[in-house]
């Protein structure tokens, strides 16, 4: 029997302030419970049946009969971004998270990008992508110089209409910004935003690209490289690992197109190990704050759900997660310390075990690890045995 692992990051859908919420200024963050309790309702009969709401402080229905393993995880990395949330749950714990700019870039960067890419830049300020781009839109389409804004996490965004900075220059310019960016300025990404319209009605695009660095150290989509392994990656994983060692690479850019890839590969036996992200969640609706469209997404996902248990395996084990938060109801449009959800289930596996709260996202990754190799991760705890 082939032994397979899906891991599916449901973006920014955070399940609880962590105790250390405080210092990111997230205290009552709670993406799942918050909109629930907002709305009064979540139409994810699916996910709930799977113990979704067994998960200690859900705020959501709890199921008699959970048919999956229930948990949450902390993030013991001091972060709250996908980055640093993709890493530790394949196995990275970072010592120091990556450095953030809460009162925009130093002067002396952006004139140095300035002088690189040929043309002055707006902006420099931390704010929302949707928010920016149609207080600034106009000036851009004017002067031809790219927005450039950041948030309170670690990242670098550019701005710019796809008819004033075709994509290619774009792209180029986020390449000169990923080569600027390090040692002393290191930042986890940097990230191309490009968007249409006009008079002060903008729109973002799908043609988002982010350039992440390279893992600081080794990640489990790297042993199982080394031990032969084929990695599948849905969504944005490639950019969030930069590239390496992520074999199959299918770069979906929104949720519906990932759920048919992994479908496809589910259906397929392909792949012994298969990473999907998910990103509508976060892009489109936490940022935005729009309650009734993170709903309306989990909803979807939901309704999916019982396709991508279908075409599970006898041997494939599911993981539902997430990387961090990202409540719409919380004061402003960043992400948020929160706890992670994590179900786990297949064909073999037994439901209704408590998996607890989980001390890093890293249990993942040695869970994973002992299922695929047999061995044992040097970051946190494998969870495997309760499953069984």
């Amino acid at each position: 029997m082939k032994k397979r692992v899906i891991l599916i990051v449901l973006d920014s859908v955070g399940i609880g302030a962590q105790p250390d919420a405080a210092a990111f200024g997230d205290v009552g963050a709670h993406t799942l419970g918050n909109i629930f309790k907002k709305r009064g309702s979540l139409d994810i009969p699916n996910l709930l049946s799977l113990g979704l709401g067994n998960i200690e402080d859900s705020r959501l229905p709890k199921t008699e009969c959970p048919k999956a393993a229930f948990g949450r995880s902390a993030e013991k990395t001091l972060a709250k971004d996908t980055t640093c949330g993709h890493w530790e749950m394949t196995g990275i714990i970072m010592d120091t998270p990556f450095k953030t700019y809460p009162n925009g870039f130093p002067k002396e960067l952006i004139g140095e990008f300035e002088r690189k890419i040929g043309r002055g830049t707006l902006g420099n300020c931390v704010a929302s992508g949707t928010a920016i781009i149609q207080e600034l839109g106009d000036e851009h389409v004017r002067t031809g110089k790219p927005i450039i804004y950041t948030s309170a996490d670690s990242v670098f965004q550019i701005a710019a209409h796809e008819q004033v900075i075709p994509l290619p220059e774009l792209y180029s310019m986020c390449e000169t910004a990923r080569a600027m960016l390090v040692g002393d300025n290191l930042v986890g990404r940097v990230i191309a935003r490009p968007f249409l319209g006009e008079n002060g009605v903008y729109t973002r695009t799908e043609n988002r690209r982010d350039y992440a660095v390279e893992p600081v150290a080794e990640t489990i989509l790297d042993r199982f490289a080394q031990r032969g392994l084929e990695n599948i990656s849905i969504g944005k994983i490639e950019d969030i690992f930069c590239h390496r060692n992520v074999g199959i690479v299918d770069h979906t850019k929104n949720n519906h197109d990932g759920i048919e890839a992994t479908l496809k590969y589910l259906k397929s036996g392909e792949g012994a190990f298969i990473f999907t992200n998910l990103v509508d969640f976060d892009m489109l609706y936490g940022h935005r704050n729009d309650v009734e469209g993170y709903a309306n997404a989990l909803a979807y996902f939901d309704a999916r759900l019982p396709e991508l248990i279908a075409a599970m395996h006898d041997g494939d084990l599911m993981i539902i997660t997430a990387d961090h938060g990202c409540d719409p109801t919380h004061p402003g449009t960043d992400h948020t310390r929160e706890y992670i959800p994590i179900l786990a289930l297949g064909p073999a596996w037994k439901g209704g075990a408590e998996l607890g709260t989980r001390a890093t996202f890293a249990d993942i990754a040695a869970t994973v690890t002992e299922y695929l190799t047999g061995e044992t991760w040097h970051n946190g705890t494998s969870f495997l045995r309760t499953l069984r």
